[in-house]
């Protein structure tokens, strides 16, 4: 038997939590503990592992904190799950520093391989997500437009929007409209839709 890897699974949900879990305690090499994201520092602090598994919706979202918290502990040693169909989670990933993606959508012992490649320090990519994290990484928007899209998404008015952000209402507008035509929506909710759904935001 190999040196134990000591690895900690990260997910919203307990019932995949402990699947996840329970998929790599079949390699006798792995010893694994699970955590909710939402736990504090010390609880994470109280988990020493060699490497984390998370699954990619943990690191963004309205808390980034918990993104942050997480990079803080593990470093470069996060293995993070993720679809091909929300590059957008996966270029955070990947500029974030982990140096695993898995597809979600990939065979149980593409993660074990993933978790034992990264506690050596190396890189493990899923090929099925190549091509998604290229597309995540071309993102059309600016800065400024993806902020006004994303308080739009919250149900900002117009006036609210320009009054959070410093600018006039036509300026907010008119990022509005560039954001609309650049990534190809017929309206406001379509490109909100369009973003989301990429993890953009």
């Amino acid at each position: 038997m190999g040196e134990m890897v000591r690895t900690v699974v990260v997910h919203d949900e307990a019932l995949l939590r402990s699947a996840l879990a329970q998929l790599l305690r079949s390699d006798d090499t792995l010893e694994v503990s699970a955590l909710c994201p939402d736990n504090e520092a010390p609880d994470i602090e109280a988990l020493p592992a060699d490497v984390c598994v998370v699954d990619g919706e943990c690191l963004q979202g309205p808390d980034e904190a918990r993104g942050e918290r997480l990079r803080g502990r593990y470093g470069d040693r996060l293995v993070v799950l993720a679809t091909a169909k929300r590059p957008g989670v996966l270029r955070r990933a990947f500029e974030g520093g982990a140096l695993g993606l898995v597809d979600k959508n990939a065979p149980a012992h593409r993660l074990i391989t993933a978790v034992h490649t990264v506690a050596k320090g190396e890189r493990f990519l899923d090929e099925t997500l190549t091509v998604a994290l290229l597309k995540g990484a071309e993102m059309p928007l600016t800065t400024r437009e993806l902020g006004v899209l994303s308080l739009a998404s919250q149900g900002a008015p117009i006036a609210e929007i320009a009054a959070r952000l410093h600018l006039s209402r036509g300026t907010v507008r008119n990022y509005m409209a560039t954001a609309i035509r650049k990534v190809g929506a017929r309206n406001r909710v379509d490109a909100i839709r369009i973003v989301q759904s990429a993890g953009w935001t």
